[in-house]
């Protein structure tokens, strides 16, 4: 099999680092190349600066998170809280999905506390659905590819939905190893750091997200640290086993069997 291309695709910087960026790296040493893009450019993440200020600081600061992790850096689609389900923004990212073919979709989940990431997984998927429709236009145009590609939501933000409710994973990825380059990547994130603390009351903003990996890592029962994922339908995109991240990383991943069994339960 050809080499696996992993893409995360998320609403906003920052929002790949805080809930993907342990996977997406323990992806990257099991030798996936890398790609890395958010939908919005965080016009709204500031209390300070300028719209035009914070875009440029903001996409400057992704750009090094997405070095800094080995990952090919794609440019946001649309400011801030403009992220909508529209047939121009799925052939834009539909466009940008055909140049990377990916083999692994990274996407946050269908529920969150934000419709900006609720929309961008939409965006992310269709993209993905559409990726071989010969007679659906890319803008830019780009021929359809086929390769298939297995797509995995995160865990929300603060591990619950927009009701309160906690969300299990699916399946867990052990991000011990590599939680300080996780916390390194978004320590790139400095102005989003001074915008949820004034915000949000965040005093520590690095401290949130590994408190985050730890509780994902109790959930497991295996990992210190832990990110958390729930496979997508394999319907129009993958075989109906196709599950390369536990594939790939071994020992390092595993598929909850209560999970599973819920699943076939309904």
């Amino acid at each position: 099999m050809s080499k696996h291309v992993a893409f995360a695709v998320a609403a906003h910087p920052d929002d790949i680092e805080f809930m993907m960026a342990g996977t997406l790296m323990m992806l990257g040493e099991a030798g996936c190349e890398l790609h890395y893009m958010n939908v919005a450019n965080g016009s709204c993440g500031t209390a300070i600066y300028t719209r035009d200020e914070i875009v440029a600081m903001r996409t400057e600061e992704a750009r090094e998170a997405a070095k800094s992790m080995g990952a090919h850096f794609h440019e946001p689609l649309v400011d801030d809280l403009e992220v909508y389900y529209t047939s121009e923004l799925v052939r834009r990212l539909t466009a940008v999905v055909r140049d990377v073919k990916p083999t692994i979709l990274l996407v946050q989940p269908p529920l969150d506390y934000m419709e900006d990431h609720m929309i961008s997984q939409r965006l992310a998927v269709t993209a993905a659905f559409c990726r071989g429709m010969r007679n659906f236009d890319s803008i830019p145009p780009r021929d359809p590819v086929m390769e298939e590609v297995t797509v995995y939501h995160a865990l929300p933000y603060g591990l619950r939905d927009g009701m309160r409710r906690v969300v299990k994973p699916g399946q867990y990825v052990n991000v011990t190893s590599v939680i300080k380059r996780k916390r390194d990547a978004l320590a790139c994130h400095r102005s989003q750091k001074e915008w949820l603390d004034k915000s949000q009351g965040l005093d520590s903003y690095l401290r949130t997200m590994q408190e985050m990996s730890g509780e994902v890592g109790a959930m497991s029962k295996r990992y210190e640290y832990a990110e958390g994922w729930r496979r997508h339908l394999h319907l129009g995109f993958c075989s109906e086993t196709a599950d390369p991240i536990t594939e790939l990383l071994g020992k390092d991943a595993f598929v909850c069997a209560e999970y599973e069994d819920a699943l076939r339960q309904g």
